[in-house]
């Protein structure tokens, strides 16, 4: 099982079984997860150090697409697979920080102070700060089309290429909404921050 992305001949190939696949042949799909879960599951490892949850992910990846295979329409299969892994492996991370963080409450009400000293890994306050936090706040003040592109490639982790697939607008245009969403993302981060105190000044 190579983990390399296909070849030009199998991503032409992979059109043909993902066709089959919308017609419910089970080997069809067997022949796509052969050829794709290796580099699936090398890439989803790298962002995520849990195996059973990357092994949950893949195999929920492989169970969208076996659902949504009829509904696939021109990007490449590849690309249209780590678009659902990617976007499974988030909502993984989210379910687990939500789960971790109450956890963590529910420990700190009962006096477990040990227990509550093990707080959620970065990656998951992360996640809960752009869910719950500031971040999350801040993400709600600016426009729909920029908060996408920045859910798209920053949360999701896609490329500029990716994102661009997944969200139905040129690369370019993905790369400038990214440019403009940070810099409003800023802004409504310094109007959310507590005003400075004297060695900062006043607003």
């Amino acid at each position: 099982m190579s983990l390399l992305r296909p070849s030009g001949d199998d991503r032409n190939d992979d059109n043909a079984l993902l066709r089959a696949v919308a017609q419910g042949d089970t080997a069809a799909l067997a022949t796509l997860y052969d050829r794709h879960s290796g580099w699936l599951l090398a890439r989803l490892s790298r962002r995520c150090a849990d195996a059973e949850t990357v092994r949950e992910v893949l195999q929920d990846t492989f169970v969208t697409a076996w659902r949504s295979a009829g509904s696939h329409r021109g990007a490449q299969i590849g690309g249209w697979l780590w678009v659902i892994a990617s976007r499974r492996l988030v909502d993984a991370q989210r379910v687990h920080a939500r789960a971790g963080l109450a956890a963590q409450a529910e420990a700190e009400r009962a006096g477990n102070k040990e227990w509550a000293a093990a707080a959620p890994s970065a990656e998951e306050r992360v996640l809960a700060g752009l869910e719950y936090g500031e971040v999350g706040a801040a993400l709600d003040r600016i426009s729909p089309e920029l908060r996408e592109v920045l859910r798209a490639t920053v949360i999701d982790g896609l490329t500029t290429r990716e994102a661009a697939r997944l969200l139905g607008i040129p690369e370019g245009t993905v790369k400038t909404r990214a440019m403009r969403a940070r810099r409003e993302l800023r802004a409504a981060l310094e109007l959310l921050a507590p005003k400075a105190g004297p060695l900062g000044g006043t607003s």
